[in-house]
């Protein structure tokens, strides 16, 4: 695991190329390195290493083979497989790392090696005799890979901070701020920053001499999950696929532990390595008592505690109660853009302990959900349906008005039935695309039209387009895979995996997710949505395979939740952050945003009468995110970067 970063033909930035670097040590603090071309002007590719296989100097970056120029982020769990193969080639090895496996299966296939690695995996090949610069990002989008084109060249980094610290960018893309507002996290398709892009997942692109560039799709979800479905697995071959993915998760030279919540899908993978022999620990999370009352959430350490008892692994409780004035600005930092998720800083504080402990690879059962159905909103939008099918006086002229007088919370304490009640009865009257897009956005379409200015509502009805198209390309006859599909291709990748990369590698610490495995993918996308949710029962047929695995208390316990206590958050701690800089703040006094509405929604939360945490936090993380957005670090052109570091680790 590492951090890359370079760039292209850009001679008027090149003096900037080690400030790149720097600005990303905190991604790999064992190795750094900086290859600059001698025969392309401007030109250079530079790594951090995170040593995980072989950790060894001579297996650093960049490296070298054949006249090409490798820097390399990820991990290949297969790579020992390609070795051999390549070696029946005729390739000779200098090192056991999946670093060069990658660099001679570029050099032996091309592009077409991408459909051979298996893992997670972000590159770029320098191959100066032909003047071409290649990069290439994995099937799932695990890895990111930023791309910001200026003239004829580029530069590209694991993260965005990399690429605004050297180079002018188009300033914000207020499609990305409105993709914020509406979901809390900004989709693969977009970027907060005008200019800078994100290289899809399962793609792979071409710069060349005089401004040609050219990206090209090598692993296509669609054909591969939807069009061309394989047999449908017995419980039995589904379980021997996730558990041949976990134990190719623990190839490592380097102590490997889990993220264990104590809920069903952390604890399938860590119950499979442990049953794989690997000498494992765990680390879990805990909340203050005050916190979890108010948030009205199940006491995952608890169940975290049982089931390390039950694998007789030593477990690490880290209870989550940091100075969330001071850490919410640092995590703003850390994420880059404006990601609304709490559950990031859980992520940074859970990495730090671990690798205070020595531990540079944990596992993590994310994934899980987003293909076998394991959200709450996968059974709401189901339910929604028959909700519709009810008499329209029944809906409207009882159900509804009961539940929108139902308080959310008292004082002390959340209700969480009322806050389900409402939540759904918000989109539940909605077609199916619709209600499922509403079941886990922040604000419905007329209020988000309300809370921005005139010019930017345009960009509501076109991120509403963009996730109907995309949820429609899911499985015709099928409700359920329709909305894994689009988890697969929006919450995931946008969310989970985005968070979850940059606050893990701001401890230096590499988390790998088992589930989010193209064979495990194209497992669950041959079962059909009936085996996953059945009656109300969600994720039926991964608890079918646990079975065998844990206890019935863990495998059909309620589900709990990686995320943090924000309702507690957003009443106590941040109260007089939400006074100073939201109903005043640079967005409103911009234009941006609405004061009036945010004035509204403040009041309402405060009362009991609705629960806009969420909007709330994520409203803040924007606003802090906006008053650092217009004044990045950035050299003048062609001066040589200083040694300072923008990616430095957050403290609680």
């Amino acid at each position: 695991m590492c951090g890359i970063a370079g760039m292209f033909s850009l001679p008027e930035y090149s003096g900037a190329l080690p400030e790149m670097i720097a600005s990303i040590s905190h991604r790999g603090p064992d190795a750094s390195g900086l290859h600059v071309s001698e025969i392309i002007p401007g030109t250079g590719i530079g790594n951090r290493r995170l040593a995980i296989i072989d950790p060894v100097e001579t297996a650093n970056q960049p490296f070298y083979e054949e006249g090409l120029c490798l820097v390399y982020n990820g991990e290949i769990y297969n790579y020992r497989e390609l070795r051999r193969d390549l070696e029946s080639l005729g390739s000779t090895f200098r090192t056991n790392s999946d670093t060069e496996v990658v660099a001679k299966a570029w050099r032996r296939w091309g592009p077409e090696c991408l459909g051979k690695l298996r893992g997670m995996f972000a590159f770029a090949i320098l191959d100066e005799s032909s003047g071409r610069l290649f990069l290439a990002r994995d099937p799932l989008g695990i890895k990111p890979l930023f791309v910001a084109r200026s003239g004829d060249g580029l530069a590209f980094a694991s993260e965005i901070k990399a690429i605004r610290a050297v180079m002018p960018t188009g300033g914000i893309d207020y499609a990305g701020v409105v993709a914020s507002l509406m979901y809390y996290w900004i989709p693969e398709s977009h970027s907060v920053f005008g200019g800078i892009e994100k290289l899809p997942p399962g793609h792979w692109a071409e710069a060349g001499r005089n401004g040609r560039f050219r990206i090209t799709q090598y692993w296509d979800p669609r054909r591969e999950l939807v069009e061309e479905v394989g047999p449908e697995p017995t419980v039995t071959e589904l379980a021997q696929v996730i558990e041949e993915s976990v134990d190719a998760h623990l190839v490592s030279d380097v102590p490997v532990a889990s993220l264990l919540s104590g809920g069903l899908d952390s604890s399938l993978v860590t119950a499979m390595a442990v049953a794989a022999g690997a000498d494992f620990e765990a680390y879990t999370i805990a909340f203050r008592k005050e916190d979890q009352r108010f948030e009205a959430m199940p006491d995952d350490a608890a169940y975290a505690k049982r089931i390390a008892s039950r694998l007789g692994i030593e477990l690490h409780e880290i209870e989550i109660a940091p100075d969330v004035v001071d850490m919410l600005p640092k995590m703003v930092d850390v994420l880059d853009e404006p990601i609304g998720d709490a559950a990031a800083i859980n992520t940074v504080l859970i990495c730090r302990a671990a690798r205070d402990a020595g531990v540079k690879v944990m596992l993590s059962g994310m994934g899980a959900d987003e293909l076998f159905a394991g959200y709450r909103k996968h059974y709401a939008a189901l339910l929604a349906g028959r909700y519709r099918r009810l008499p329209g006086l029944l809906r409207k002229g009882l159900i509804e008005p009961v539940v929108r007088v139902l308080p959310v919370a008292s004082r002390r304490r959340g209700f969480r039935y009322p806050r389900w009640a409402k939540r759904f009865i918000g989109f539940a009257r909605l077609d199916e695309a619709a209600a499922f897009q509403r079941s886990y956005s922040l604000f419905g379409t007329e209020e988000l039209k309300s809370l921005v200015s005139a010019d930017l509502r345009p960009h509501v009805d076109q991120l509403l387009e963009e996730h109907e198209e995309i949820y429609w390309e899911g499985p015709e006859d099928d409700q359920v895979n329709r909305m894994c599909y689009t988890d697969l291709r929006l919450f995931l990748t946008g969310l989970n995996l985005a968070y979850t990369d940059r606050a893990s590698m701001a401890a230096s610490v590499e988390v790998r997710v088992p589930f989010v495995d193209v064979e495990v993918a194209k497992s669950a996308f041959a079962i059909p949505g009936s085996r996953k949710i059945v009656g109300r029962r969600r994720k039926a047929v991964l608890k079918e395979v646990a079975e065998s695995w844990l206890p019935d208390e863990i495998v059909h316990r309620p589900k709990g939740l990686f995320s943090a206590p924000l309702r507690a958050w957003v009443r106590n701690d941040l109260k007089e952050m939400v006074d100073d800089m939201l109903v005043g703040g640079q967005l409103v006094e911009a234009g941006i945003l609405d004061g009036g509405v945010i004035k509204g929604l403040v009041a309402a939360d405060r009362r009991g009468v609705e629960d806009r945490s969420k909007e709330i936090w994520q409203l803040l993380t924007l606003e802090t995110w906006f008053r650092r957005a217009d004044s990045p670090p950035r050299p003048e052109p062609g001066a040589r970067a200083g040694e300072s570091d923008t990616g430095t680790a957050v403290s609680a």
